[in-house]
């Protein structure tokens, strides 16, 4: 039984493991990865010599780490709203519009937000900005305005997941705790904050554990469509994802492109593990490992 799902894990998980050596190797493709010569730690020499390294590590993690917050912050904050929804028509209703953009492929978000930011044609600069008397944007020139463009498309696509897995866990606590606090004379508020957030902690605490593990990765499809590959933005939205396509596709530099996947790969299972022995320091229950 458990054959097919460990050929799966090592085919798709393990087997490409193999190709980490490409970040020690000078790839010939004459000679093929093993005849190709060893460089030792050259491929990383000259990935940090640069400021791309600076620039693609603060995105990255200044991102993530408010992606972080803000689903969190959001996701819990929706799913309590609708916990409270006693028409379940309308409680389904709401779900499925939280969760619809989470449905929608980053391509066709990325025309969307096009449809809204166009210079000629865009609802900002033709009716928003007009409207407030301001003048017209050159959107996909100006980077200052992406770090709270992307923010706004991830939180809008992404919360709906999230507020989904907490809203399950919300209706997994038993209501007779809700019961006794009512009768106690408690408020909503005092509920969500002695009973309906303690409860839930462990799944918020293993969500943004997941989440940390995954500090060092982006949304490719939302880094590098949404802004539509602008060369002008590239200080604001050039993460370690779009760096290594960069690299490999328009560059064709392979050794320094999976020199900068390693590097993603070893922070983001060191920071797992730091982010896990804090949680275990707090309170070992909620730990993962």
């Amino acid at each position: 039984m458990m054959l097919p799902g460990l050929a799966y894990l090592i085919i798709n998980n393990y087997a490409p493991m193999f190709g980490l050596i490409i970040a020690f190797k000078n790839i010939n493709f004459a000679q093929g990865i093993w005849g190709s010569d060893w460089i030792g730690l050259q491929n990383f020499e000259y990935l940090f010599k640069t400021t791309d390294a600076y620039i693609i590590t603060r995105n990255t993690i200044l991102y993530n780490g408010g992606f972080i917050i803000l689903n969190l912050v959001i996701a819990v904050g929706i799913a309590i709203l609708l916990n409270e929804i006693r028409s379940k028509i309308m409680a389904r209703f709401y779900q499925s519009v939280v969760l619809l953009p989470f449905l929608i492929s980053m391509v066709i978000v990325s025309y969307l937000v096009y449809a809204v930011l166009s210079i000629e044609t865009g609802f900002m600069n033709k009716t928003v900005l007009p409207f407030l008397g301001l003048d017209a944007i050159s959107w996909y020139s100006e980077a200052q305005y992406w770090p709270y463009i992307l923010t706004i498309v991830h939180i809008w696509k992404s919360v709906g997941f999230y507020c989904v897995v907490y809203l399950a866990a919300i209706i997994g606590i038993d209501q007779e705790y809700y019961e006794a606090a009512t009768l106690d004379g408690a408020s909503k508020w005092q509920q969500i904050k002695s009973i309906t957030l303690p409860l839930i902690s462990p799944v918020i605490t293993m969500m943004t554990l997941l989440a940390i593990g995954r500090i060092f990765y982006s949304d490719f499809g939302l880094f590098y469509q949404v802004p539509m590959d602008a060369g002008a933005l590239s200080d604001t939205t050039n993460v370690i994802d779009t760096y290594v396509y960069r690299g490999l596709m328009q560059l064709g530099d392979i050794g320094m492109s999976s020199a900068a996947g390693l590097y993603q790969s070893l922070v983001g299972f060191i920071l797992v593990l730091l982010a896990n022995y804090i949680v275990r320091k707090i309170n070992k229950d909620n730990a993962l490992f």
